[in-house]
């Protein structure tokens, strides 16, 4: 029989609002206990990764979000310690709800984007946030992920 040892699929969701401020959670357990983090979690079996970044950002943020784009998808085999994950990196936007932390998030904030320390964050959310940055400074455009039939 063979085996495959394959990534885990995961998300993260960028969430922010017309100041330029984003929603980072901190950490409520290893890995990076206490460290601050984009939401986002694992993808789970029967889900597609839209539904899973919905799901993790009420989870987390108690946020509901509308999703608007797709930053990118990074696959470092050595982002995340557990063990070779690849995440889907969404841009949403609140549309309802309250802030606050919940699931494994300890807390949750608003900080805005030009004043984060990207080393502050855990994970490769730096890179995820510097580059959120690089497409907002580009005319990052807000399209929808929905699929159209």
């Amino acid at each position: 029989m063979t085996r495959y040892r394959n990534p885990t699929p995961t998300v993260d969701i960028a969430i922010v609002d017309d100041s330029e401020r984003i929603v980072v959670v901190q950490r409520g357990r290893e890995p990076f206990r206490g460290r601050w983090v984009l939401p986002g979690g694992f993808v789970e079996y029967g889900e597609t990764v839209e539904q899973a970044a919905v799901r993790e950002a009420l989870e987390e943020t108690g946020l509901e979000v509308d999703l608007r784009a797709i930053l990118g998808v990074y696959s470092d085999p050595r982002r995340d310690p557990r063990g070779h994950t690849i995440t889907t990196v969404f841009v949403a936007r609140p549309v309802g709800g309250e802030l606050r932390g919940g699931d494994d998030a300890s807390a949750a904030r608003w900080a805005p984007l030009s004043q984060l320390r990207r080393s502050e964050l855990a994970f490769d959310h730096g890179l995820i946030v510097r580059d959120l940055l690089v497409w907002i400074r580009h005319g990052g455009t807000f399209w929808s992920t929905k699929r159209r039939d």
